[in-house]
C-alpha cells in the first residue's frame, strides 16, 4: 500500500533537511510506500539491514538512506546521516494538509465569554466553556469539551472526544489524541475510620509547547501546585499521570506507563513502556529507563536502568523462580563457609 502525497522534486525534499542527492533532482515525487510496494514517482527509505534486500530491488523513484548504502541503491538516492530523522521530516512535509478555511460546526457550544481566534475550526458538538481562549489555527475534533479558563495555544490540535478539565492551559503546536483527558482529579484520599475521605485537587496541569499525548491517555491536575508537562514532550497511548508530577524538556515515555503522584522526571528521559514510576521520586536528564521496569527510588545520575526478568519458557522460569527465594538461605550458608575458611 502507498500513501498518496502532494508533489514536489526531489531536489525541493533533500532541501527540507538540507541533504545531498544521487541521481536526478528534478523527478516528481508524489507518493510514499516501503520499499517492497514502491512504485514509480514514490519515495521510501532504508535503515534496517533486515530490509536490505528489498533495498536491491525496490522501484521506488527515490530512496532516503545513509551514505554509506548508496552503492546498493539501483535507484535515486537522498542521502543523509540520520536517514530516518530524514524521512520523519519530509513525510511531514508532503502529507501536511492544506489550508482549511475556518468552520464552526452549527452544533458546536461556546460560552459567550470564551475567545475563539482567527483561522480556527471546530467540529460537531464540541463544548468551550466560559472564560476559555481558543488562539489562532487550533482545531478541535468533533466531541471535545474543553471546560472553564481554559488556554489553548496556536497551531494545537484536538483529535475526537479530547476532554480538557477548567483552568487547564496547553501550548501551542501541541497535538492531544482521542481520548485523552487533561486535569481530572489526581488520586486524593485521606482515611477516616476505614472510609476514604477526598482530598480536593486544587492545581491544574500546564502542557508546553510542541509536545504530544497519545490515544487514552489521563494526566491528573495537581492537588496544590500544578502537574506540568514541559516542552517538547512526547507521550504514548494509555498513559497515567497523576497529581504533581513534572516531565522535563524533550522526555519521551511510551504506552501503558504509570507515574505516581509528585515524581519529578527530568530532560531528554526514555521511558520504556509499561513501566512504574512510585512516588515522590526524582529522575536525572537522559535517563533511559528499559520496558516494563519498576523505580522504587530515585535516580540520581544518566544512564540506562533495567529491572524485570526477560520472558523464559515456563518450566525453566519455575526453576529460576524457586532459587531466587532460595537465595538469602544459599547467602547465609556462604558467609558461613566464608568464615570457617577464614576469607575476608
Amino acid at each position: 500500500m502507498s500513501i498518496s502525497t502532494r508533489q514536489a522534486s526531489i531536489k525541493e525534499l533533500a532541501d527540507i533537511v538540507a541533504a545531498s542527492i544521487h541521481g536526478d533532482p528534478d523527478v516528481v515525487i508524489s507518493g510514499i510506500a516501503t520499499l517492497e510496494l514502491a512504485e514509480r514517482n514514490e519515495l521510501s527509505f532504508f535503515t534496517n539491514r533486515k530490509y536490505h534486500k528489498f533495498l536491491l530491488t525496490t522501484k521506488a523513484s527515490v530512496v532516503i538512506l545513509h551514505p554509506d548504502d548508496r552503492d546498493n541503491c539501483p535507484t535515486n538516492a537522498i542521502l543523509s546521516d540520520d536517514p530516518y530523522l530524514a524521512y520523519a521530516k519530509i513525510a511531514t512535509w508532503l502529507t501536511k494538509s492544506e489550508f482549511q478555511q475556518a468552520k464552526i460546526a452549527s452544533s458546536a457550544v461556546i460560552a459567550d465569554s470564551a475567545t475563539i481566534g482567527n483561522n480556527v475550526n471546530i467540529g460537531a458538538n464540541v463544548v468551550i466553556g466560559h472564560g476559555s481562549i481558543i488562539a489562532s489555527d487550533v482545531i478541535l475534533h468533533a466531541g471535545c469539551v474543553i471546560a472553564d479558563n481554559v488556554n489553548i495555544g496556536s497551531d494545537t490540535v484536538l483529535y475526537p472526544n479530547v476532554s480538557v478539565y477548567s483552568n487547564v492551559v496547553i501550548g501551542g503546536e501541541t497535538i492531544i489524541h482521542s481520548g485523552a483527558v487533561i486535569g481530572s482529579d489526581g488520586f486524593g484520599i485521606a482515611n477516616e475510620n476505614g472510609q476514604w475521605f477526598k482530598v480536593p485537587q486544587l492545581g491544574t496541569v500546564i502542557i508546553g509547547d510542541n509536545v504530544e499525548i497519545g490515544a487514552n491517555t489521563s494526566i491528573d491536575r495537581g492537588a496544590i501546585e500544578d502537574t506540568i508537562i514541559d516542552n517538547g514532550v512526547k507521550l504514548d497511548n494509555l498513559i497515567q499521570i497523576a497529581h504533581n508530577v513534572r516531565i522535563g524538556e524533550n522526555t519521551a515515555i511510551a504506552g501503558c506507563v504509570g507515574i505516581a503522584g509528585s515524581s519529578t522526571i527530568g530532560k531528554y528521559c526514555a521511558i520504556g513502556g509499561g513501566s512504574g514510576i512510585l512516588g515522590h521520586l526524582t529522575i536525572a536528564d537522559h535517563v533511559h529507563i528499559t520496558a516494563t521496569s519498576l523505580v522504587t527510588k530515585s535516580i540520581r545520575e544518566s544512564g540506562v536502568y533495567s529491572s524485570g526478568t526477560p520472558l523464559q519458557e515456563n518450566t525453566q522460569w519455575h526453576k529460576n523462580f524457586i532459587r531466587f527465594k532460595q537465595l538469602d538461605k544459599m547467602a547465609r550458608r556462604l558467609n558461613e563457609l566464608e568464615k570457617k575458611i577464614g576469607c575476608d
